[in-house]
């Protein structure tokens, strides 16, 4: 057996560096380490409540508006408010033109590059690959990253700007938008919607939301297979197996995101988890989650105290000498299991017909997470429309949200990359503790006090390393699939 150390990553946000064990030719073994530390969490204690809305969004310049998000509803839950209709409608238009914008990152400036690779100068599409999507000079990658720009125009109405938006309060945006403003908003989702329909899918996004089995979806990349780049992307992943590649544990969690008026969520919250008899979605139960710092450099707790800790109760305070182990990320567990997180998990929870036939067949491999963004952006930009359309200026966008001096408060909300928590307790006015839950948190989790791997590490068993791959390509597919953020990580 040997050892292979790879990173740092390229094209990841923040330090990432994955230790493998090769034998016989694949990976046996992952350790995943996220070798820097921010402290956000010993940041924000005795500050101000309202100070963790200037704080939290710097932990991130790419998923900003969902710390943003999170905190408020963490304070709006200790103020028990709930924001007006237009308030509620601003917010999902802001947090959803930020994880649609990070998914067009992840699939053109992320993931589809490393196809452009010498290593896979033999194949018969690799040509047309670096056309597309070569770094910087790719065709698409250009027309791609163009667009995200124009979308990213939308929060400077909605919020006045990005990244680190401060429009977001507790009782809903403190940025009203006129009829005059919703007007140009609308023009701005139509040049979205046109980009998604020529350029990703070439086709309109309703007949894509259509497309309810493998079956149907493989007869609709046969009819065009050159045509647009979500095609590309399965004729690719069809000849390099990705299919099979990198399955993650089984399990995946949601915490529900862009609430409506009437009370629901417009992608429901849950537990989805694959059983011999089928799957089965579970009811979220909060209480369920825990944080085990065994293999991290931060402080366990006391002899006798437990080794796994919920949020509520728990520590970040740094110990860099402790033995055993390798990461500052700690291991979040739901109800003491591993589970994964990102579209593909809110996908699953939410009941889309085509991923669960595909993770029925495939399991929740590089595939099945790659088309759950491309699908989910042909699904929430026209729910992005609809709300557009139900802001009624002149009505409250914003209401007073008083905090209480003593209380607890939770903020839960979905980023790209999936489910984003934040715990705060006041104590006399000011925060006493503050945790965060990361989406990368959950997926590049490091083993636990029973020495379970996180969902990465799993994954990452059993992918192929070629003769003197000192960057295995399986690897960085794998690894990528997940679309890390590891500064929100190590927050």
């Amino acid at each position: 057996m040997s050892r292979l150390i790879v990173g740092p990553f390229n094209r990841v946000e923040g330090d990432l560096e994955v230790t493998l064990d090769v034998a016989d030719g694949q990976v046996c073994a992952a350790h995943v380490n996220a070798p820097m530390y921010r402290g956000f969490e010993q940041i924000l204690q005795g500050k101000v409540a309202h100070d963790a809305l200037v704080l939290v969004p710097r932990i991130c310049g790419i998923c900003s508006v969902s710390q943003s998000v999170a905190a408020a509803r963490a304070l709006a839950d200790l103020a028990g408010v709930v924001p007006p209709p237009n308030g509620q409608h601003a917010i999902n238009l802001m947090l959803a033109t930020e994880n649609l914008a990070d998914h067009l990152t992840h699939f053109y400036a992320f993931f589809m590059p490393d196809f452009c690779r010498p290593v896979y100068a033999d194949r018969p599409w690799h040509g047309e690959a670096q056309r597309r999507f070569l770094p910087e000079r790719g065709a698409q990658t250009q027309v791609a990253l163009a667009a995200r720009q124009r979308a990213f125009t939308l929060l400077g109405t909605l919020g006045g700007k990005w990244p680190h938006t401060q429009s977001i309060e507790p009782g809903g945006s403190a940025r009203a938008i006129d009829a005059a403003e919703r007007l140009r908003l609308q023009a701005k989702l139509r040049e979205w919607r046109a980009f998604l329909e020529q350029h990703l899918f070439a086709d309109a996004l309703e007949r894509v939301n259509a497309i309810d089995s493998l079956d149907a979806l493989w007869r609709w990349h046969a009819r065009q297979p050159e045509a647009g780049d979500l095609r590309f992307f399965l004729t690719l992943a069809r000849d390099t197996g990705l299919a099979g590649l990198g399955p993650g544990p089984g399990r995946c969690l949601s915490y529900g995101t862009y609430p409506q008026p009437d009370g629901t969520l417009a992608l429901p919250a849950g537990v989805w988890q694959m059983q011999p008899t089928g799957a089965q979605v579970l009811g979220l139960d909060t209480d369920a989650i825990s944080e085990d710092a065994s293999r991290s450099w931060l402080e366990s707790g006391r002899a006798g105290e437990p080794v796994a800790r919920h949020p509520w109760s728990g520590l970040t305070r740094p110990a860099p000498d402790k033995a055993d182990a390798y990461t500052w990320n700690k291991a979040p567990r739901w109800a003491g299991q591993v589970v994964e997180t990102g579209a593909l998990a809110r996908q699953l929870v939410a009941g889309q017909p085509l991923l669960r036939e595909a993770v029925a067949q495939h399991g929740c491999t590089v595939l099945t997470r790659v088309l759950a963004r491309a699908l989910e952006l042909a699904q929430v930009l026209p729910q992005m429309e609809q709300w557009l359309r139900a802001i009624r200026p002149g009505a409250p966008f914003c209401i007073p949200a008083p905090l209480p001096e003593e209380g607890r408060g939770l903020g839960l909300t979905e980023a790209a990359r999936g489910s984003l928590g934040h715990w705060v307790v006041l104590q006399q006015g000011r925060i006493s503790n503050y945790q965060i839950v990361a989406p990368t948190s959950w997926n590049f989790s490091p083993r636990d006090a029973a020495a379970v791997p996180g969902a990465l590490e799993q994954a990452l068993v059993g992918a192929p390393v070629r003769p003197g791959e000192d960057t295995p390509v399986a690897v960085q597919h794998i690894v990528r699939s997940f679309d890390p953020c590891m500064v929100c990580t190590v927050h």
